[in-house]
């Protein structure tokens, strides 16, 4: 139901006069708009008006020789020379409201789940809004319960924080999404599914976050197929509804998947518009609207609540320093990576833990859970350096006591890592689980006794074998 509010709103934006031109070419995404550039910036809209009446909603992306150079959000069939370009009246908005939660949205702010009409809210939230002031901000919260063991002992997220997920394809994203979106504790969840593949978008919302996540959730959804402008416009949007529940007073988890393709998005518009490429392609523009986008996630002002960004970034060639995850990364407050040979081996979520780090970690634990991580991280990096080693045989039980601890307990630490999707573990029972692991224990009869097998036993006058010798096949 729309109230008096709203309604009243809505009359104010309508327009008293309306100005429009006419489509002076086309080429490639471009369409050049002649008569109205005076009456236009970068960033407004209009509506070109194609052969079949249909109207094709656009954005002005630049200018050239005299022209405004303008890029649908639809198809490009039906336009030709002469078309006439409306402009429109306000700049782009939504109208959110609380009856949002549960619904699947376009990028256009449309719904696209059968439900109905959305209502409108009274308040409008613009899709491109600048980032509260620095010294307005809140400081970081409370801890956040993701739900996933790996995720809240080794990189402990705080309400208001920012982390990104880096990971290649297939490595398990979307999956770690669907986890923490059923299982936080946070208040309301907004998720962002930007240039999603049309198959798995709707396996997302009813497999992986299911009628439960679903219900405390509002989904954004812009899939592979559809323009650069709707991909980069999920994105924005996905942001402005996440600002709107966190003025509400409420805590946010705001999950978007994948920065990366918002970036290609971009990187699609600039060059279109004539922008010259720099790294790896990507304009100078794609860099310059990164921290834009990801600064409006963070603390609130201090009357508000926080809204908590956990932002994917899909890592081309499996390469973890190519431009837009070096980017990403020296914005964000900390990194969570998925590592493909992890994933291979079967142990998921394929998270590395030693190059995933959360920056406000070891200010939001106490001593000891600081004196627990840090014990587990010494026995992984322990075993991780001597591993070539150690499976070929090449390293003797008992020469190093810190490595024989390391292999005691690195296997129980895998799997007190591994974690199946419908596995729920709270904050307070990870500490726990992971203290049972790291309980001491004497290891040296367990070396003394693997020592004596005939398995480890050495050859008979080959004497202890040094550390960090390979044993060379014999030559046939």
């Amino acid at each position: 139901m729309v109230n008096i509010t709203s309604l009243l709103s809505e009359l104010d934006r309508i327009p008293t006069h309306q100005v429009f031109g006419k489509v002076a070419a086309v080429q490639g995404l471009l369409i050049e708009v002649s008569g109205v550039q005076n009456n236009l910036s970068v960033g407004d809209r209009c509506n070109v008006i194609a052969r079949d009446n249909r109207k094709v909603v656009c954005e002005v992306v630049g200018f050239r020789s005299g022209r405004a150079l303008v890029m649908p959000f639809g198809a490009l069939e039906g336009i030709g020379l002469g078309c006439r370009a409306e402009i429109a009246d306000a700049a782009p908005a939504i109208h959110p409201d609380d009856s949002w939660l549960g619904r699947v949205i376009s990028a256009m702010g449309k719904p696209i789940d059968g439900g109905g009409p959305l209502a409108i809210g009274p308040v409008a939230y613009p899709i491109k809004a600048a980032p509260p002031p620095a010294h307005t901000r809140k400081r970081i919260g409370s801890k956040l319960d993701l739900g996933i063991r790996a995720l809240n002992t080794f990189t402990t997220s705080c309400h208001g924080q920012r982390m990104g997920i880096f990971a290649g394809s297939g490595v398990g994203k979307s999956t770690v999404l669907s986890m923490m979106a059923r299982y936080t504790n946070a208040d309301v969840t907004v998720v962002g599914l930007v240039g999603e593949r049309s198959r798995e978008a709707r396996e997302f919302i009813e497999d992986d976050l299911g009628p439960e996540g679903l219900a405390r959730s509002v989904v954004i959804v812009a899939t592979s197929d559809e323009p650069p402008l709707n991909r980069r416009q999920a994105a924005y949007l996905t942001m402005a509804v996440a600002e709107y529940f966190r003025d509400q007073g409420k805590n946010v988890l705001c999950l978007m998947d994948s920065v990366t393709r918002f970036a290609m998005a971009q990187r699609e518009i600039s060059l279109s518009a004539g922008e010259p490429p720099a790294a790896k392609g990507y304009t100078p523009t794609v860099f310059a609207e990164l921290p834009k986008l990801l600064e409006r996630a963070g603390p609130g002002k201090r009357k508000s609540g926080n809204i908590t960004g956990l932002f994917t970034v899909l890592v081309e060639g499996d390469d973890h320093n190519e431009p837009i995850s070096d980017a990403v990364r020296g914005i964000l407050d900390g990194h969570i990576v998925l590592e493909r040979p992890i994933a291979e081996r079967g142990r998921y979520p394929a998270m590395n833990i030693l190059r995933s780090i959360s920056r406000t970690m070891p200010g939001c634990n106490t001593d000891e859970q600081n004196a627990l991580i840090t014990r587990a991280r010494k026995f992984i990096s322990s075993y991780e350096d001597m591993a070539e080693l150690i499976r070929l045989g090449a390293y003797r039980r008992g020469t190093n006591p810190e490595v024989d601890e390391a292999i005691y307990y690195y296997p129980r630490i895998e799997e007190f890592l591994r974690q199946g999707k419908e596995d729920h573990t709270d904050l307070d029972t990870c500490y726990k689980l992971l203290a049972e692991v790291l309980k001491p224990q004497s290891v040296a009869a367990e070396v003394a006794a693997e020592g004596a097998s005939p398995q480890r036993a050495a050859p008979a006058g080959a004497g202890p074998r040094p550390v960090g010798v390979r044993v060379r096949p014999p030559v046939r």
